[in-house]
C-alpha cells in the first residue's frame, strides 16, 4: 500500500512538472482568442445560406484592431446578434485561463433592452454553438447559464442597469469586455466609467474591449460626440452601416425603406434614424425639437422598467376622427400622474353616422375603469356630439376649441398666441424643454415622434405665435397629427378649458354646427 501511494505521488508530481495536459478546449481557445470573425464563422451551426454579413465581419476584425468601437446604423442591421456573438466569443476564449480572470458587463439605455432582447439573443445563439469544435460540454443551465448571465470557471458575462455607473467602475479583471447596447441614450456617467477602465487596461497581458452599438438618435449625447470625433474622443473607432450596406447584405427590404419614406417622409428624423442610420438635427423652424422628444422617450422607457404601473390616470386627451377636416383617426391618450403618457389607443375613422356614439362609448369605457380621469375633447365637428353625449350621461368633461382665442402668454411673458391650438402646442414645447424641470415622459411611438416634430411655427403681428394648422401639415406629412393632438390635450388641456357647463337638448349635427359658428369656433365654411 505504501509503495502504491508513493508511486501515485510521484506520478502526480511528474504530471505537474510536465504541465497540464492540453485539451480540445485549450486548442479551441488558442485558435480563436484573437479571431472573433473566425469564431463566428466556424463555431455556430449555420444553414447553407446563412452567415455573418460583410459589415459584421468587418466589425469583428476591427474590434480586435481598435479595442473600442462605436457602430451606428439603421434598424434591422443585426446589432443584437452581433453583440451576442462577441459576448460568447469573449467568454469562451478567455475561460479557464490559469491566473487570469475575465468580466463582460452589458448595459443599455433601459433594462428591457437587456432582459427582453440582448440576453434572449445570447441564449438563442448558445443553442446554435458547435460544441464539438469548441471542445467542451454545453453550458450547464442554472449553474453556468442563467437568464441574464453566463458564469464560467474564471469569469462571467452579466447585465448592469444603466443607472449604476458606480457598479461599472467596480469591474476589474485581466480581460474586460463592455457591451453598450442602444448606446445613443446611455448617460455620461456610464461612458465615464468605461473610459476609466482604459487607464490601466491594454497594458501587459491585460485587455479591455468596448462595443457601443445603436441606431442613431438626435445630435446630442456621448454616442453622437464619439461619431462626431469631438476632442478627447478621437481614440474611438467609429463605423456607419448605411442603408445601402444593409440592403446589399439582405438585412433591409428596399420596399420597406420606400414604405417608411412614404409613411414618415425622407426628411423626417424618424426616417433618418431608422432607415438611413443617421443622426437627425433639430429643425429650427419646428415647434418641438426632436432632441427634446427623444429625452422624453428615454424617461418613459426608464419609468416603464422601474415601475409596476404609471399610477392613476389624471386626464384623457381625445382627438376625434372627423372632428376637423383632415383628421384620420380617433385617438385616446391618457396622462398619468407626473406627466407620464400611458397606453395610447388609436381607432380608425368609422361611419360618420355612428361615429358620435362609437367614440362616446370608447371614452365612457375608459373613464368607467379610470374614474378619476378627466376627458378633454376636441369639440370641433363630431367631437361636439361626443362631448354632448357624455354630458348627457353625466360624465365630467372638458371641451377644447382649437380656434378659440386666448389671453395666455408664453413662459417669457412677452408673446401671446394666435389661438388655443397654437397655445397648447407651444405649452407642450415649454414642458418638453430640458430646462423646464417638468420631465414629461412620452412613449416611443414612431407616429407620435414624427407628428410632434413636423409642425412649424411663425410669428404674427401683435407678437403672437402661430402653429401650423392641421390641413397644411397633412399636405406635407400625408396624414393628420391626431396622436400628437390627443397627447397635447392630455398634457395641456386643463389650462385651456373650463369645467363643462353646456346643456344640450339635441344631438342634431346641423344645430351643433350652427352653435359653433355663432360662438366663432369655426368659420362659415366649416374650417377651424
Amino acid at each position: 500500500m505504501t509503495i502504491s501511494l508513493n508511486l501515485r505521488a510521484q506520478a502526480e508530481l511528474l504530471r505537474r512538472k510536465r504541465g497540464k495536459q492540453r485539451t480540445p478546449y485549450d486548442n479551441f481557445k488558442d485558435k480563436y482568442r484573437l479571431d472573433p470573425k473566425g469564431f463566428v464563422k466556424d463555431c455556430f451551426k449555420w444553414d447553407p445560406d446563412e452567415g455573418p454579413t460583410f459589415y459584421q465581419e468587418e466589425i469583428l476584425d476591427e474590434l480586435m484592431q481598435y479595442k473600442r468601437i462605436a457602430i451606428r446604423g439603421p434598424h434591422g442591421l443585426g446589432k443584437t446578434a452581433l453583440a451576442s456573438w462577441i459576448i460568447l466569443w469573449f467568454c469562451l476564449t478567455r475561460d479557464d485561463e490559469e491566473k487570469r480572470d475575465f468580466k463582460a458587463p452589458a448595459t443599455a439605455s433601459n433594462w428591457r433592452q437587456l432582459s427582453k432582447y440582448l440576453f434572449p439573443e445570447v441564449h438563442k445563439w448558445i443553442r446554435r454553438l458547435d460544441w464539438k469544435k469548441i471542445g467542451r460540454p454545453p453550458f450547464k443551465k442554472k449553474v453556468e447559464l442563467m437568464e441574464l448571465s453566463l458564469k464560467l470557471s474564471t469569469g462571467e458575462a452579466f447585465c448592469l442597469a444603466s443607472k449604476q455607473p458606480a457598479a461599472l467602475e467596480g469591474v476589474h479583471a485581466n480581460s474586460v469586455l463592455y457591451v453598450l447596447d442602444e448606446s445613443k441614450a446611455i448617460q455620461d456617467g456610464i461612458w465615464n466609467s468605461v473610459e476609466g477602465a482604459f487607464s490601466t487596461g491594454n497594458k501587459g497581458d491585460d485587455e479591455v474591449f468596448v462595443l457601443a452599438i445603436s441606431t442613431p438618435g438626435p445630435q446630442m449625447g456621448r454616442f453622437y460626440d464619439i461619431h462626431s470625433k469631438k476632442p478627447g474622443l478621437q481614440n474611438w473607432h467609429t463605423k456607419h452601416v448605411t442603408m445601402a450596406d444593409a440592403q446589399r447584405a439582405g438585412q433591409m427590404d428596399p420596399q420597406w425603406a420606400e414604405e417608411c419614406a412614404a409613411l414618415w417622409g425622407r426628411n423626417s428624423s424618424t426616417y433618418k434614424n431608422k432607415v438611413l442610420g443617421e443622426f437627425a438635427a433639430d429643425d429650427s423652424t419646428g415647434v418641438i425639437p426632436f432632441s427634446w422628444v427623444a429625452l422624453a422617450n428615454q424617461r418613459w422607457e426608464l419609468l416603464r422598467d422601474e415601475l409596476d404601473d404609471f399610477g392613476p390616470v389624471e386626464t384623457l386627451g381625445v382627438d376625434v376622427a372627423g372632428a376637423t377636416e383632415g383628421s384620420d383617426s380617433t385617438v385616446l391618450a391618457p396622462m398619468h400622474k407626473n406627466f407620464v403618457i400611458g397606453d395610447v389607443q388609436v381607432y380608425a375613422e368609422g361611419n360618420i353616422d355612428t361615429a358620435t356614439m362609437e367614440v362616446a362609448g370608447y371614452v365612457k369605457g375608459f373613464v368607467d375603469v379610470n374614474p378619476a380621469a378627466i376627458p378633454i375633447i376636441d369639440v370641433i365637428g363630431i367631437g361636439t356630439g361626443v362631448a354632448d353625449r357624455l354630458s348627457e350621461m353625466e360624465y365630467s368633461i372638458r371641451r377644447f376649441i382649437a380656434s378659440e382665442k386666448t389671453d395666455s402668454l408664453d413662459d417669457s411673458g412677452k408673446f401671446g398666441f394666435f389661438n388655443k391650438r397654437s397655445a397648447s402646442w407651444w405649452r407642450m414645447r415649454e414642458m418638453l424643454n430640458p430646462e423646464s424641470g417638468v420631465n414629461v415622459a412620452l412613449p416611443p411611438i414612431a407616429d407620435l415622434i414624427q407628428e410632434l416634430t413636423v409642425p412649424k411655427w411663425s410669428m404674427q403681428s401683435g407678437a403672437r405665435y402661430k402653429v401650423e394648422g392641421k390641413n397644411d401639415i397633412r399636405k406635407r406629412l400625408g396624414r393628420s397629427t391626431d396622436t400628437a393632438d390627443a397627447v397635447i390635450l392630455a398634457l395641456t388641456g386643463l389650462e385651456f378649458t373650463d369645467p363643462d357647463t353646456w346643456e344640450v337638448e339635441t344631438a342634431n349635427l346641423e344645430e351643433l354646427m350652427r352653435r359653433l359658428k355663432a360662438d366663432g369656433a369655426i368659420s362659415n365654411s366649416g374650417a377651424v
